[in-house]
């Protein structure tokens, strides 16, 4: 915390590649997440509802899947209704900015401010909101 966040850069499921600096100067959520995490699909409606309140106010979310089945992401990504950005190497637990960010179970969490640095981690459901709102007000 405190730290510039790491850049990384990966593809999105159209194969268009998504660098986590391309989104400095809004506050970015990265959500490490996959399509067989149960838990991970728990908390997808508080990020849905964060999203959804602070995006036009400069909040992103840059979704990073461990899955290792782009059938499996893409699916989950449509019909879970997740609008926001998503990459993915299909790397399984070897995907590269899980292991940047030493990621040891999902979901996790890494809250970036506008300037790059990391000012957060693993906030979930109100939590999130909150610090949010902080940031936002």
């Amino acid at each position: 915390i405190g730290e510039i966040a790491p850049d990384f850069e990966l593809p999105t499921p159209d194969g268009d590649m998504v660098k986590l600096s391309d989104l400095r100067g809004k506050v970015v959520l990265i959500d490490f997440w996959a399509s067989w995490c149960g838990p991970c699909r728990a908390e997808f409606p508080n990020v849905k509802r964060v999203y959804n309140r602070f995006s036009d106010k400069g909040f992103e979310i840059l979704g990073v899947s461990l899955d290792k089945e782009a059938g499996s992401w893409k699916n989950s990504i449509i019909s879970l209704g997740l609008n926001w950005k998503h990459v993915s190497d299909l790397k399984y637990w070897s995907c590269a900015p899980a292991r940047m960010y030493k990621v040891s179970s999902i979901p996790s969490t890494v809250l970036i401010d506008k300037d790059g640095r990391i000012i957060a981690k693993n906030l979930r459901g109100e939590e999130l909101e909150r610090k949010l709102e902080e940031l936002f007000q």
